[in-house]
């Protein structure tokens, strides 16, 4: 590349040089019309001494009459010549940036296997720094790990069943979906879940992850959540970086009782102005997002209607710090939810 470079300096100046040396045929022409009009005219003024006035006014337009479209005929010649002159450096130009563009591209492929890996480990880096502040978008991933013995609830043993007697019909039940034969979903497992774990070596998160996503209703809106924080991570929105404005328990009471616009205004406590305009752009543009966003509003509603009936007010501000409700006060506000 350096000696494209050098090609290209010295190639220049010399061409220059050159171009300055030699006359061109405009030149010739410029000359032999500039003699042939001046003879003309000192044969017409001089010896035949036809219009010539008299005094300096007559001497005047005599001199403006003979010199000026010589003149003229110069003025031609130069801009010509400066023409032809752009034209040749602008192909010399473009000749010694072809040359460089050249060097450049043959520098680079003997350079690129090492420029290669050094992208490839650039680009891992940041793959992995970006995976560790995404993590509510891992829920995929983590939820299928193995649950831990120090976590996992007693197994019961089935009672067993009467015996019938021999003469009788077997009765034959219908069949019971396995959820339903679940316990209760504890009201600290539901608000750890809708938090997401904090880490990989989070395992009581997991744990009540695991557990919540055997909740039907509950795995229905946990997956509803990651969908919008997975959308909102690729804008560079998370939960994490964001400090809402705490409402009191009994503003979210009347929320799960129907309230609607300014009697909840509180519970838009989102003021990040950056994440608001983000959100509300994604929303207007992408129609992906905005139905993500719309139904996971509709299942944030549905379960925090159930949720209050039965939970306490700290059990409300618990459940209004996770993740989950951050993603519901920022986009509620973007959705009017509290106008």
């Amino acid at each position: 590349m350096v000696s494209g470079m050098n090609t290209a300096r010295t190639i220049a100046p010399a061409a220059s040089r050159a171009d300055a040396a030699t006359i061109s045929g405009v030149e010739i022409a410029a000359l032999v019309l500039s003699g042939v009009w001046l003879l003309g005219a000192t044969l017409f003024f001089v010896v035949l001494g036809t219009g010539m006035g008299d005094g300096a006014l007559g001497f005047v337009m005599t001199a403006l009459a003979i010199f000026l479209p010589v003149a003229m005929i110069w003025v031609a010649a130069i801009a010509a010549r400066t023409a032809r002159i752009m034209r040749e450096e602008s192909a010399r130009l473009h000749a010694a940036i072809e040359a460089i563009r050249l060097a450049y591209i043959t520098q680079n492929k003997a350079l690129a296997p090492q420029d290669g890996k050094e992208m490839s480990v650039a680009r891992k880096l940041d793959e992995i720094a970006a995976a560790q502040r995404k993590t509510e978008t891992a829920l995929a991933t983590f939820s299928s790990s193995r649950p831990l013995p120090s976590v996992m609830p007693a197994a019961r043993k089935p009672a067993p069943a009467p015996a019938a007697p021999a003469d009788a019909q077997v009765s034959l039940p219908l069949g019971t979906p396995p959820e339903d034969m679940l316990p209760p979903l504890e009201r600290s497992d539901f608000i750890r879940a809708l938090n997401f774990p904090e880490t990989a070596e989070d395992k009581a998160g997991f744990a009540a992850l695991r557990r919540a996503l055997k909740d039907r209703p509950t795995a229905q809106l946990i997956q509803a959540a990651q969908d919008v924080l997975t959308l909102l991570s690729q804008d560079g929105i998370y939960m994490d970086d964001l400090r809402p404005d705490m409402a009191r328990p009994e503003i979210w009471r009347n929320f799960a009782g129907g309230a609607r616009g300014r009697a909840i205004a509180a519970l838009g406590g989102i003021r990040d102005r950056s994440s608001l305009a983000l959100a509300a752009a994604r929303m207007k543009n992408d129609p992906i997002f905005r139905d993500a966003a719309h139904h996971f509003l509709r299942r944030f509603d549905q379960m925090f209607s159930s949720f209050a009936e039965d939970a306490e007010d700290r059990d409300i501000s618990d459940l209004s710090d996770t993740r989950t409700a951050r993603a519901f006060m920022l986009l509620g506000r973007v959705a009017g939810t509290f106008d």
